[in-house]
């Protein structure tokens, strides 16, 4: 997050009649940092993604790298990144999540917004 704030907003529509929990909305559309990026889709959990969950287990709080011997990836290796949320449910209809900075700084480095329109 060298590059300082980042905002995620995600978007979706409302769809007279239904009753869906925001968090539950199948696609969204993206944008960050004010520009639009494309799309997200909400997915189950595949067995991939349950093993890297396994592997983060013990990881409280950090960002860095797992390596991987596997020609599926690209470079070989994947990302993450691990912190504290605090959420804010500003509506029925809208979400937020700041990361929670650890050093004190001023405000979250990191917010994610779902907000349905």
């Amino acid at each position: 997050m060298g590059i300082g704030l980042v905002r995620i907003a995600l978007e979706c529509e409302k769809r007279p009649g239904e009753k869906t929990k925001i968090a539950e909305e199948p696609i969204w559309m993206l944008y960050h940092n004010g520009k639009k990026s494309g799309y997200g889709v909400r997915r189950e959990a595949t067995d991939d993604d349950l093993s890297v969950m396994k592997v983060l287990h013990a990881v409280s709080m950090g960002a860095g790298v797992i390596p991987n011997d596997d020609a599926e990836l690209p470079d070989g290796e994947l990302m993450y990144m691990r912190a504290q949320f605090e959420r804010v449910i500003g509506s029925k209809d809208s979400e937020t999540y700041y990361m929670i900075n650890p050093d004190g700084n001023n405000g979250p480095e990191l917010s994610v917004f779902f907000v349905r329109i």
